[in-house]
């Protein structure tokens, strides 16, 4: 097996206030934030609005729903009653909460839009005439910047506003992305490599940048995240419209068997003259109104008001994260990953590496070599040097001291050449770096260097670590010179914390993690076994990634992937969910199906748990919807017809008081178990990782049975209410 072979191993920042992602603190729960009362009035006028047939024939089974409420309508007015006009209105109602749902998730999204809708102002900007790379541009026009074409170039300056989403091709800027971000730390932004790409809307707060423009007009991000949040751009998914499809032909069916079910009961009635005419029951059969009433009832409307609320809070609880995803399918398909492609560094790691431990040789102590380390590094402004001044002071107690206070010190900067800094002080000469080059330094003094320091060397290299050795030359007592190795500093790539309870929830899900890395397989194998993931790829290419996704698919599994560079883009497009990092390339962002605002790749993981729930969601409400209808069933048809077939006795177990107040008990049950369950639609159902058929048992348990005992309740409870309105009992 190469050393590119998969390997197996034996085992942020906070937002600025006002914008959409601040003041969630990020818990280990998937969640979707509460239902404000208040929101339901606010979304009351969009949810009128949906009432055009234009808008309801998306949705076929409320379509439906409307239909019989216009019908039962004409009933009532041609022969007013009480029960006929009470039919009407909770029907109007069903329909008006149905709607209600999706505006308010709909609303949430939009107060979103609006935030964002800030960040995109009316700006001129300068386009270059002429430009190419080293060469001044012919001249400079100003112009909207809603006449910009892709692949035109302008200059930004410090305090200006970048025109439209492009790459920088020339110069390096410190930019303030709040307004897309919500991070009010400003973010680099430089010519080539993978931080090239700027938004829109966002401004250039020092230097100057010459950018490429990359969208065209009307398709900036900001743009394609305002129709996202709002819904204008959603479109349904594949789930979705199978389960649509489901729903359609389910109401079809109920609509084939409540019309068929009238020859059936004029012969009953005709049978049987000693039964009294009733608001239900006269003797042209089941009046028109009960008619519509109960094909309203056995019909899906639950699942079917709340399919769409259910897909639009499952994309906001991404927003909620700084997650953009650019379709529903995407939100699906991570529910469905069977396989993780994480990066090592930043994403498994800190990225960089940190002082783990001082090994001393040669009967220098522990505390001596931590001292001289620490000196050594006062001046090294490096994340690996900074580690070692805090691993000195807090594993053996030493004060962490400034150059300031050693004035007479001459530092030694880190110099490529030389692979070494380090210090001259009080007579005592210390350097670090690199194995080799102190090794070689110690004896141009005149020093040994021990046997046991190679030992140690590759003892810390073939465990995935960096070993750097320090040096001293210090006077004897004979006042000579006197040059020795003190030991070696361990740095570590370190495991972020929790990375492997994580990876073990990842499994608990049955999700397999791959880490993948360009280290050597000693390193990688190393470090994937700390850090607790299933498999990895060592020293991994951009056609390696691509390759190995390939074959995971083809093996019928889907593949998630966080990337941020233009060679990360192929492997991106192939991924079922493609995570690109805002701070990336615009071609890195272009080829991903979602990108993530805070550039955060362990947020892959929520990701994946976000999707998963928008599934479990789904099923859950679909078997709560299905059970309610059976439910439903077992409480209306003995009710209602009892008086023809007295047989039907034995199953009118809830013992309501007529026929009517059954059929307005389950109508009025209907429509508000649809606004009990909004909540629960937003918020979505609880997720914890486990087996399917575990999730399974939990879904048909809880929501299975529940959807078939609440009717019940709730139908009796209504009916003991209404049996006092005049007309009903």
């Amino acid at each position: 097996m190469s050393s590119r072979d998969l390997r197996t191993r034996p085992s942020g920042r906070r937002p600025e206030a006002g914008h959409p992602a601040a003041g969630r603190p990020r818990t280990g729960r998937v969640g979707g934030g509460l239902l404000d009362p208040g929101q339901l009035l606010v979304s009351l006028p969009a949810a009128l609005r949906k009432l055009d047939p234009r808008a309801m024939w998306r949705n076929p089974v409320m379509l439906i729903v409307e239909v019989g409420a216009v019908w039962t309508t004409i009933l009532a007015v041609i022969g007013p009653s009480s029960f006929s006009v009470l039919i009407a209105v909770w029907l109007w109602l069903t329909v008006l909460f149905a709607n209600l749902a999706e505006a308010v998730a709909e609303g949430r999204g939009k107060a979103q839009a609006d935030t964002l809708r800030k960040a995109k102002k009316d700006t001129f900007a300068r386009r270059l005439r002429g430009w190419t790379p080293g060469a001044a541009a012919l001249g400079e026009e100003e112009v909207p910047a809603a006449d910009l074409r892709r692949g035109d170039v302008v200059v930004v300056e410090a305090g200006q506003i970048i025109p439209g989403d492009g790459d920088v091709v020339e110069g390096i800027a410190s930019v303030d992305e709040s307004a897309i971000t919500g991070e009010s730390a400003p973010v680099i932004r430089e010519s080539g490599g993978d931080r090239s790409a700027v938004t829109g809307g966002t401004r250039v707060l020092s230097d100057r940048i010459v950018v490429e423009i990359t969208q065209r007009p009307g398709e900036s991000f900001i743009d394609r995240m305002i129709g996202l949040v709002e819904g204008a751009a959603r479109q349904k998914t594949p789930n979705e419209i199978a389960l649509n499809i489901l729903l359609a032909a389910l109401t079809i069916i109920f609509l084939v068997a409540t019309a068929t079910m009238q020859p059936f009961v004029i012969y009953a009635k005709s049978a049987n003259p000693g039964v009294p005419d009733s608001a239900a029951l006269d003797g042209n059969g089941v009046t028109g109104v009960v008619l519509v009433a109960l094909l309203v009832c056995l019909i899906p409307t639950t699942i079917g008001a709340l399919l769409s609320a259910i897909g639009i809070a499952g994309m906001d609880r991404l927003v909620q994260r700084n997650v953009l995803a650019m379709s529903g399918r995407a939100v699906e398909a991570a529910g469905d990953v069977d396989t993780l492609l994480l990066d090592k560094t930043g994403t498994i790691t800190l990225g960089n590496r940190q002082a783990a431990q001082f090994i001393p040789v040669g009967g220098v102590t522990e505390e001596a070599l931590a001292d001289a380390a620490q000196l050594s590094s006062l001046a090294d402004a490096t994340p690996e040097g900074r580690s070692i001044v805090v691993h000195a002071k807090e594993t053996y107690g030493l004060r962490e001291r400034s150059p300031g206070e050693l004035a007479h010190a001459d530092w030694i900067p880190f110099a490529a050449r030389t692979r070494m800094s380090g210090v001259d002080v009080d007579g005592r000469r210390l350097r670090k770096g690199a194995a080799g080059a102190v090794a070689a330094w110690v004896r141009e003094q005149g020093g040994q260097v021990p046997p046991a320091l190679g030992e140690t060397v590759d003892g810390i290299a073939a465990a995935g670590g960096t070993p750097l050795v320090v040096g001293e030359v210090r006077p004897g007592p004979d006042g000579a010179p006197r040059a020795e190795v003190l030991g070696v500093i361990h740095l570590k790539d370190v495991v972020k914390q929790g990375m492997r309870a994580r990876f073990d929830h990842m499994r608990a899900m049955g999700i397999k993690t791959i880490m993948v890395t360009g280290d050597n397989p000693l390193t990688a194998r190393a470090i994937a076994e700390e850090a607790g993931v299933d498999d990895y790829l060592a020293e991994a290419r951009p056609e390696d990634k691509l390759a190995f996704i390939r074959a995971e698919q083809q093996g019928g599994r889907l593949v998630a992937m966080t990337g941020d560079g233009t060679n990360d883009a192929p492997a991106l497009a192939q991924a079922d969910v493609g995570v690109a990092m805002n701070t990336g390339t615009s071609a890195a962002k272009e080829a991903g199906n979602m990108v993530d605002l805070d550039s955060d790749p362990t947020k892959l993981i929520e990701i994946v748990e976000i999707g998963k729930q928008l599934l479990i969601t789904r099923g859950a409400l679909t078997t709560f919807s299905i059970a309610n209808d059976v439910a439903k069933y077992f409480a209306i048809i003995p009710a209602l017809f009892v008086t023809l077939f007295p047989g039907l006795d034995a199953l009118n177990v809830m013992r309501l008081t007529s026929p009517e107040s059954a059929i307005l008990s389950a109508v009025v049950f209907n429509a508000l178990v649809i606004v009990a369950l909004i909540p629960l639609a937003l918020r979505g159902v609880r997720y914890r990782p486990g087996p399917a058929s575990r999730l399974l048992r939990r879904n048909l348990s809880l929501y299975g049975l529940g959807g078939v005992l609440a009717p019940f309740a709730g139908i009796k409870v209504i009916d003991l209410i209404i049996q006092f309105i005049p007309g009903i009992s």
